[in-house]
């Protein structure tokens, strides 16, 4: 008797393959973007695309606030075009990252999503700031 998991058989290993590279490839996740930042290797620009008032309230050190519904190429202009933007939200319920990488690949601009937003940041045991520790 077959469980649920192997009713449903295994994709082929290329197949597979071609999956988690390109998972890689518009993905990031929390301890990867917590590596970069605390040794100095931040090659990218970390988005939280959440509204002003929950950014002041708590954020990732280093991060940069732009709502997604305020993504647009003025508001980039100073950006190289070559930038990579890593956009992150509240967490798994919130679709503004995905909002928010639309509208940057409209702008061409390259783009990951930070898996698990602030509630995957929060669960790796990283801290938050706010405006008051900057």
């Amino acid at each position: 008797m077959s469980s649920a998991v192997s009713r449903v058989p295994a994709a082929d290993s290329q197949l597979a393959l071609a999956h988690f590279e390109g998972l890689l490839a518009l993905e990031t996740d929390c301890w990867d973007i917590h590596h970069a930042i605390t040794n100095d290797r931040k090659d990218f620009v970390l988005l939280d695309v959440r509204g002003e008032a929950l950014f002041a309230k708590a954020h990732i050190k280093g991060a940069e606030n732009l709502p997604h519904h305020k993504i647009n190429a003025e508001a980039l202009a100073n950006y190289p075009k070559d930038t990579l933007f890593v956009v992150y939200c509240a967490g798994p319920h919130c679709n503004a990252t995905e909002k928010a990488a639309i509208k940057l690949a409209k702008l061409s601009l390259p783009v990951k999503k930070m898996i698990g937003g602030l509630t995957g940041w929060v669960d790796e045991g990283f801290e938050l700031v706010n405006e008051n520790t900057k």
